[in-house]
Order: C-alpha cells, then sequence, then structure tokens
C-alpha cells in the first residue's frame, strides 16, 4: 500500500509539473499581455472600458466553460468510457459528446446574441452618471444625510456646473465605448466554450499538455492583434478586443487535431436529440445547481466591478492588473493540480477507493500549501518592485504603480483560500456533487458583497480586492464544513495533517522573509539610480534567489515528503 502511495504522488507531481510547464508560459504570455494592455492603455478610461466589457463574457465563460466541464462534463464523460470499448458503449459516448457540442453552441449563442443587443443598458451598470449640481434628486441627499451619521459612507462629490459638462461628455464617451467593446468581445464566449469543450474531452482521456498550451496561443493572439490593429483603429482598446476574438478561435481550432487522434469527434445533432440524451440530462442535473452559484458569482462581479468603477478613474483597471499577477501563479499550480486531479479522483470515486481519494487530495492540498505561502509572503516584501517592472511606462505612472500595489497586496493575502478551493471543489465534482461546493460559492458571494459595500467607502479599489480575500476564506471554511457531511472524506485526517502542514510552512517563511527583506531594501537602494529593468529587475530577481535558497533548503534540511519526491524524480533523470 505505501508502494501505490508513492507512486500516486509521483504521478500527481508529474502530471502537475507538466501541465505546470505549459500553464507557466500561457501565465507569461498572460502577463505580456497585461504589459501590452498598461504600455497601450494605461490606468486611463479606454483600460477601465476594456477590463469592463471583457469581464462580461469572462463570467459566462466559467458558467459555460470552465464550470461545465469541471462541475458536470468531465465525471459525465468519466463514467461513459469505463463502460468499455464495445460498439455500443462508443456509440452512446459519441452520442453524449454530439449532443453536449450542440448543448454548449446553442446556449452560448443565445446569450451572445442577447448580450449584443442589450450592450447599451449593460454599460449603464458600470458607468456612474456625475451629479448635476442643478438637479439633485432624493437618492444624492439620502447618500449625503447617510454620509454624515455613518463613518465608512463617503460624501458624494457634486461638481461645480463648469465642470458638470465636461464630466458629462466623459460619461457619455466612456458609457459607448463599454458597449462598442462589450458587442465586440461576446462572441469570444461561443470559441472559448467550444475550446473549453475540447480541453474536457481530452483531460478526460488525460491528455493535458494541448489544452495548457492553448491560452499561450491566446495571449499572443491579443498581443499581437494590439500591435498590427491599433494604428488602424480608433483607439488601441478596440483592437485588443479584435484579438480577444481572434484569440478564441485560434485556442479551439489548435485543439481539434488532437481531439481527433482520440478518436473522438464532435458534430452538431438536432436539439430534441440534444435535451433527450441521458448523458445531457446528467449534465444538465449536474450543473443545474450550480448556476445559482454561478448566478451568484457573476452577481459578485458586476457589483465589485460597478463599485470599483465609480470608486474613481483607474480603479477598475488597477484590480485587473493586480489579479493578472496573482493569477499568474494561481493559474500556473491550483488550476493545473485542480485539473490533474480531477479525472483521477472521479475514477477513485466511482471504485469507492476513499482511502487512496483522501490520500490523493491530502496530497494535493500540501502541495498548494508549499507554493502558495512562500509566494505570499515573497510578494508582500517585493510587490512595488514586481508591479513597476512588470507595468510601469509613460502611461502606466507611479500613481498607477501606487493604485495596483494596493489591490495586489489584498490581493495576494487570499492566494492560498483562493488556490485551496480550487482544489477542494473538484473532489466535490468528482463525486458527482454540485450542491455543497454550491451553498459554499454562495455563502462566500454573501459575504463578498457584504464586504464591498462596507470597505469600499474608507479603502476604496484596497477594500474591494481585501473583501475578494476574505470572501475567499470564507469559501473555504464552508467547504471544509460540507466535506463533514459525505462519509468519503476522512475530514479530520485532511484537518490535521494540512494544519500541521501550513504551521511548519508559515514558520519557514517567516525565517526566509526576514533576510529577504533587508537585502531587498539594500537592492533598492543600490540599484535606484539606473533604468527601470536594473532598478526594479535585480530587485526582485536577487532577492527572490535568497528566498528560495533559504526556503528550500529549511525543506531539504527537514526532508519534506513533497520536495523529496521531486528530488528522487531528478535524480533518476
Amino acid at each position: 500500500m505505501a508502494t501505490e502511495n508513492e507512486e500516486s504522488k509521483k504521478s500527481l507531481v508529474k502530471s502537475g509539473f507538466v501541465l505546470s510547464i505549459m500553464t507557466f508560459a500561457s501565465r507569461i504570455m498572460g502577463l505580456i499581455r497585461e504589459m501590452t494592455k498598461a504600455s497601450f492603455l494605461g490606468t486611463g478610461m479606454y483600460a477601465d472600458a476594456f477590463s469592463t466589457a471583457f469581464m462580461l463574457p469572462n463570467l459566462f465563460r466559467r458558467l459555460f466553460a470552465e464550470n461545465a466541464v469541471s462541475v458536470a462534463f468531465i465525471p459525465t464523460f468519466k463514467s461513459y468510457t469505463s463502460k468499455g470499448d464495445s460498439l455500443e458503449a462508443k456509440k452512446e459516448t459519441q452520442e453524449f459528446l454530439n449532443a453536449t457540442f450542440t448543448l454548449v453552441t446553442f446556449l452560448t449563442t443565445c446569450v451572445v446574441l442577447i448580450c449584443i443587443l442589450a450592450a447599451p443598458l449593460i454599460s449603464l451598470i458600470f458607468c456612474k452618471k456625475p451629479i448635476d449640481p442643478d438637479n439633485i434628486g432624493w437618492a444624492v441627499q439620502t447618500r449625503i444625510w447617510l454620509s454624515q451619521h455613518i463613518p465608512f459612507i463617503k460624501e458624494p462629490v457634486i461638481p461645480s456646473q463648469a465642470d458638470y459638462s465636461q464630466l458629462l461628455q466623459n460619461w457619455s464617451l466612456n458609457k459607448g465605448e463599454i458597449t462598442i467593446l462589450t458587442r465586440i468581445m461576446f462572441p469570444y464566449l461561443i470559441l472559448i466554450s467550444i475550446a473549453a469543450l475540447f480541453q474536457g474531452i481530452l483531460n478526460g482521456c488525460k491528455i493535458f499538455a494541448p489544452s495548457g498550451f492553448t491560452p499561450v496561443l491566446f495571449n499572443g493572439a491579443v498581443v499581437l492583434g494590439t500591435y498590427i490593429l491599433a494604428p488602424h483603429t480608433e483607439n488601441p482598446a478596440r483592437a485588443m478586443a479584435l484579438g480577444t476574438l481572434a484569440g478564441g478561435f485560434i485556442q479551439a481550432l489548435f485543439q481539434f487535431p488532437f481531439l481527433r487522434k482520440t478518436g473522438w469527434k464532435v458534430c452538431f445533432t438536432s436539439l430534441k436529440k440534444t435535451f433527450t440524451n441521458p448523458g445531457t440530462k446528467k449534465v444538465i442535473a449536474l450543473i443545474g445547481p450550480t448556476i445559482i452559484g454561478m448566478a451568484a458569482y457573476q452577481l459578485n462581479d458586476l457589483v465589485s466591478t460597478s463599485m470599483a468603477s465609480r470608486a474613481g478613474q483607474g480603479i477598475v483597471s488597477s484590480l485587473s492588473y493586480s489579479l493578472r499577477l496573482q493569477e499568474l501563479i494561481l493559474g500556473i499550480f491550483a488550476v493545473s493540480i485542480g485539473t490533474v486531479i480531477l479525472p483521477d479522483l472521479s475514477g477513485l470515486a466511482a471504485q469507492k477507493k476513499w482511502e487512496d481519494f483522501n490520500k490523493m487530495l491530502v496530497q494535493a492540498i500540501k502541495i498548494i500549501i508549499v507554493i502558495t505561502i512562500p509566494v505570499t509572503f515573497y510578494s508582500l516584501i517585493c510587490g512595488k518592485e514586481l508591479i513597476s517592472l512588470v507595468y510601469m511606462n509613460k502611461k502606466f505612472d507611479a500613481q498607477s504603480v501606487k493604485l495596483t500595489l494596493g489591490a495586489f497586496r489584498f490581493h495576494i493575502a487570499g492566494l492560498f483560500f483562493i488556490a485551496v478551493n480550487r482544489i477542494i471543489a473538484p473532489a466535490f465534482y468528482a463525486q458527482e456533487n454540485s450542491k455543497l461546493p454550491t451553498m459554499a460559492g454562495i455563502l462566500s458571494f454573501a459575504s463578498n458583497i457584504l464586504l464591498v459595500l462596507l470597505l469600499v467607502g474608507p479603502m476604496s479599489g484596497n477594500g474591494i480586492a481585501l473583501a475578494l480575500s476574505l470572501a475567499s476564506g470564507v469559501n473555504t471554511l464552508f467547504l471544509i464544513i460540507f466535506m463533514k457531511k459525505m462519509n468519503s472524506f476522512d475530514v479530520k485526517k485532511i484537518l490535521k495533517e494540512s494544519s500541521l502542514y501550513i504551521i511548519k510552512i508559515l514558520i519557514f517563511s517567516l525565517i526566509a522573509s526576514i533576510p529577504t527583506y533587508f537585502f531587498r531594501r539594500f537592492l533598492v537602494d543600490t540599484f535606484a539610480s539606473y533604468g527601470r529593468l536594473i532598478s526594479q529587475g535585480l530587485p526582485v530577481i536577487l532577492s527572490s534567489i535568497l528566498f528560495f535558497i533559504v526556503g528550500a533548503g529549511q525543506l531539504i534540511i527537514t526532508k519534506d515528503p513533497i520536495v523529496m519526491v521531486i528530488i528522487r524524480k531528478f535524480k533518476r533523470k
């Protein structure tokens, strides 16, 4: 049994490592995409408009793409493929794939058409119309009264008549730009949903590399599209929007040859067959409860973005830049490990091998702990230099750095919770239970909305970032509570091993942070007179090397099991 456990660890580390390499490349390209955005748009009106317009199809992407694949499609697909290789079994599986392809395409097309028509109304949610000084309504008067009696509510800014006409013109331009960008980018939803379905089939066949590489192509298309089309469009935001559309098409097209090699294909079928297929019925039943949760997530992001857009210019885009840095780490490791373990957890759950199931889950959580906690400490130390190195240019100035740094510090504080949620939730999905993680998501959503409303006044964009991190912690808490409702989880073992490991890594990270903090200050002072690449780059690189050496040294000395598996693997090579 010990040997099987060791092999399981090696398999998880190996698969996670391969996909992490692919995802690392995609996240680096994603960072280059954000650098391109910072270079062309900065934190001005067009940057906020693009971030807002891109958020909308992304919200639906989580429902029709990521959510459907992880929650419903992969477990159902695995149940079909486990029936064997008979002609009848293959025919049933192929009919299920055709029905799912038709379902995804039909639903996303309907949503895209509705949202394109409703784009002018959607833009009003994110554009705060300036207060007319000659016509102050009851809502403004109420906010004035509340600000005088409740400390965390800010008094509304009432412009002078001279400023009002200019503010009104800016509001109209911003609203119009969001409408145009929304209409350009919404068809991306159809393309990325098809790409996600292809990814689900490949992952169900334990083929991870092609899907892990497609975001590299997507981000490359956005970057190239911006540089090529910017001189020929009214503003660079529209060039980026067209690049986004092209990137979605490339993501789907690139995976298609790999899909054909698996022996499976996707074709359209009638809507009647689509909605009567037993497999799609199962998918709809599994994803049904999560629609409520995803609606909550969507409302959550809508409220947060709306509040951010009303908190001042540059807040929406600074939050976007901050999240991109956070997602660089999150995407490399949490998404990779979560993607790798879902098919295996589904297989173990189907065979009711709960001991192996829990061992794999604990192993994945420990990998997340040993990555995210040290990264959080390092990011809090070197966040300013990291942001300046990546984004700073003529349009992304010191004020932009300050805005983004404030949000980044609060975003990165929740890195562990966001990452571990992406490990624990698939453990529920693997058992075809989507209701409990959905309930946890709704409770997290409610807490986030409440925290945003409480914190955006006194903390502006930083309050929105802090609210997200705290709400992610609430999500983790309720996922653990809901584990106790299912006998398959060994909650005591999971909590004991994870908690002890968290304490260990917290102590190691704190020890590594002390010399890194003082070394970073020395490096910043030493290279302050040089250009950006040296003055910001050398402190980031050299301090990260020191942090890694001290941290890895502690893990090696204590013979940490995760590190030992990796070392033995490289020794054999």
